[in-house]
């Protein structure tokens, strides 16, 4: 059965344009299907029934596999028959209408106010690293955005007079995403003061957040920022690039937030997520952040 599972992969490589990690996240997952198949008797897609797919996945709870583990092992069986069945490898798809496992939503971890200020006051100033920083732990609290997002910023994507930026997400869509005047002065200060230090001549003249060569700062060079300032503050909570965004939610919502405005600040498509922080009634969405955020009230640093 490899070379079916080979010509699924190329399908969805070539067709679909999934990213590597996904690729082979499928591949891990369909070669422990069809290994278990084998053990079987099974040697053909299509001699596999519905019911051997059952014993599969209930294999895989035995063991003590994760339920999400589980949830994604079921993905991966039902595209690679839909596959089969398109290509009429199979005759029937056995997976077809058998239920996706539903996982129960956990709430995310937060910061309280408390901490999240300890956070964002620990970058040194005296610095162009330090200045950039703080820029950034600044806008990602004051946007919700994601770290990729936020390192994919260029120069004409922030417009600190009128305090709102221009913010693409992975899949293309594009959000205009309002801020406040603290953010707004630390991101001028970081270009006005910073920026300039940590350019090169053959850096990334675009990108509004620079490493120290010169270049876009990539999202591991972020998380290596936040772990290095969760450990000098004493934080004990796991933080994580993502704990920003769920601070920022939680703390708009806390505050009294429409959900409907956190949802398109944040870019969920379905409001079932934006509920894990809250659920509150509606305003418009700038007149909402002004008011209920944190620091949208905070006087200008001058």
């Amino acid at each position: 059965m490899k070379q079916y599972l080979e010509s699924f992969i190329r399908y969805m490589d070539d067709e679909r344009g999934l990213s590597r990690n996904t690729l082979e996240s499928y591949e891990r997952d369909l070669i422990q299907v069809l290994e278990f198949m084998k053990a079987r008797g099974i040697d053909s897609p299509d001699q596999i029934m519905r019911s051997d797919i059952v014993l599969f996945l209930q294999d895989m709870k035995q063991a003590g596999r994760a339920a999400s583990t589980v949830t994604r092992k079921m993905v991966s069986i039902r595209s690679f028959f839909h596959y089969l069945s398109k290509e009429s490898i199979v005759g029937q798809d056995p997976s077809l209408d058998m239920e996706t496992p539903k996982l129960e939503k956990k709430a995310p971890k937060v910061l309280s106010i408390e901490e999240m200020e300890q956070l964002l006051a620990a970058p040194e100033l005296s610095t162009p690293q330090g200045l950039r920083d703080k820029a950034m732990l600044e806008l990602l609290y004051a946007t919700g955005m994601k770290v990729s997002e936020l390192i994919s910023l260029d120069m004409g994507h922030v417009h600190t007079t009128l305090r709102y930026l221009h913010c693409m997400s992975s899949s293309g869509k594009e959000r205009i995403l309002p801020f406040n005047k603290v953010a707004a002065e630390h991101v001028d200060r970081y270009v006005h003061e910073g920026r300039d230090k940590l350019t090169r001549e053959s850096g990334d003249e675009q990108a509004l957040f620079l490493n120290t060569l010169g270049g876009r700062l990539t999202r591991q060079g972020f998380w290596k920022l936040m772990k290095k300032y969760a450990k000098e503050t004493g934080l004990e909570k796991d933080i994580t690039p993502h704990t920003l965004r769920h601070s920022f939610a939680s703390h708009l919502l806390g505050n009294g937030a429409d959900l409907r405005s956190v949802q398109e600040m944040l870019g969920h498509s379905d409001i079932s997520t934006t509920q894990l922080y809250s659920s509150i009634a509606k305003k418009s969405m700038k007149e909402e952040y002004d008011h209920h955020h944190p620091r949208g009230s905070i006087r200008s640093l001058s």
